[in-house]
């Protein structure tokens, strides 16, 4: 789905693939089918964005085969959807059992991290749109911060600097460009704006720059705005924002026991943030631990906390961050000049969020398809009110899903 800005720029707007489990290359083409083309039908969208997340085996496939890209490329654009965006973050194994810390590996001191992003980057130009001539790919923020110490983090940027390098000769030898950004992650080793302003400045800003997740944002307590403000400086442009909203517990957090419970069992990472009456925040890596069911005492629980939960964008109870999700997108584009042109829709939660946040029909596909569209129509309805100009057809801004 595209959008003309006020200044006259293109906006993207799709959803995530990392909510489907495939990780091979016919896995990726069937979910095309089964989901990608009912989400867009549901809306009644003519075009469907989606950011699609590649596991290393299908990108291994892809980047080796030419005629595997053209069968992909094909059953995109079969489905009725384009791809400018892939997720570079979860390497593999993104449905498992259990995920938590594992997200986070090779990170960006191995070489597969590097090698992976490279193929990611070579798939991409072959899938973008015949008009399109800049993609991009989100990716981990250096890697979980208890591997990372001076040391780790300079052969870290060494290894973007790399994939930088990698991707301008890339540009050169297709006349598309794809442009790597990093995505700061509570607990990581870049979590806030300002640490990824230190790692990435006088990088490389056509090829290498910042993914804002808009749930990170909001747990950490900052704002899209205090965010610029801190990578303007730096040089950092931002290649792209991931639309989501995180859980928002209001003090005290102790007697919201059970909503947070609701999640503890997660295969996910919950990180937790409390933020105290000083503004100063006390962290926990995981839920449980934030509860005191973990090692040490827990969080004092008298003050916000914000969680590292992905819920849907569309529901618009007072117990989620979605009042900062609009405030970040009035910021990247609500102004007179657009700040980020890819905007990818990230609740990859549906198929484990609570009844009370998923939905109850017993058909999950419709329950899904259905909820996945809602918050596609949700978020394309804010981008209305930014004065951004549709340009599908069939798409009828008067229509507001809140």
């Amino acid at each position: 789905m595209r959008f003309r800005h006020p200044d006259g720029s293109t906006v993207h707007l799709s959803y995530c693939s990392n909510v489907h489990a495939a990780e091979d290359l016919d896995g990726v083409v069937d979910q095309l089918a089964t989901w990608s083309a009912p989400i867009r039908e549901r809306l009644g969208w003519s075009l469907l964005g989606v950011g699609l997340w590649l596991a290393d085996d299908v990108a291994r496939a892809l980047d080796a085969d030419p005629t595997a890209r053209r069968r992909l490329r094909g059953a995109i654009d079969e489905a009725g959807c384009e791809v400018v965006t892939l997720n570079g973050f979860p390497y593999a194994g993104f449905h498992d059992e259990v995920v938590k810390h594992r997200v986070y590996e090779p990170d960006w001191c191995h070489a597969d991290r590097l090698e992976h992003t490279v193929r990611l980057a070579h798939v991409l130009v072959d899938l973008l749109p015949d008009d399109v001539e800049v993609g991009s790919i989100s990716t981990l923020p250096l890697g979980w911060r208890t591997a990372f110490d001076d040391d780790a983090t300079r052969r870290g940027r060494a290894a973007l600097d790399r994939a930088g390098e990698e991707l301008a000769e890339l540009a050169a030898a297709t006349g598309r460009r794809v442009a790597l950004a990093v995505e700061p992650e509570p607990g990581c080793r870049i979590e806030e704006a300002g640490q990824l302003a230190d790692v990435l400045a006088g990088a490389d800003a056509d090829h290498l720059g910042a993914c804002l997740d808009l749930c990170h944002l909001a747990v950490q307590f900052e704002t899209a705005a205090e965010a610029l403000g801190l990578l303007d400086p730096a040089g950092v442009a931002v290649h792209k924002a991931q639309v989501s909203a995180g859980l928002h517990l209001a003090a005290p957090a102790t007697d919201h026991r059970a909503a947070a419970m609701s999640h503890a069992d997660s295969p996910f990472l919950h990180q937790v943030r409390e933020r105290a009456s000083d503004g100063s925040l006390a962290s926990a890596d995981d839920l449980p631990e934030a509860l005191g069911d973990g090692p040490g005492p827990g969080l004092p629980g008298v003050g916000d906390w914000r969680v590292h939960v992905h819920l849907p964008v569309h529901h618009d109870d007072a117990a989620t961050t979605q009042a900062d999700l609009v405030a970040s997108l009035e910021t990247l584009v609500g102004g007179d000049t657009c700040r980020v042109h890819h905007l990818d829709v990230e609740t990859y939660t549906w198929h484990v969020l609570p009844e009370d946040r998923a939905g109850s029909d017993d058909d999950a596909h419709a329950r899904i398809v259905d909820g996945i569209a809602a918050e596609l129509a949700w978020t394309a309805a804010r981008l209305v009110d930014l004065g951004l100009e549709p340009l599908d057809p069939a798409v009828d801004p008067a229509v507001d899903p809140r």
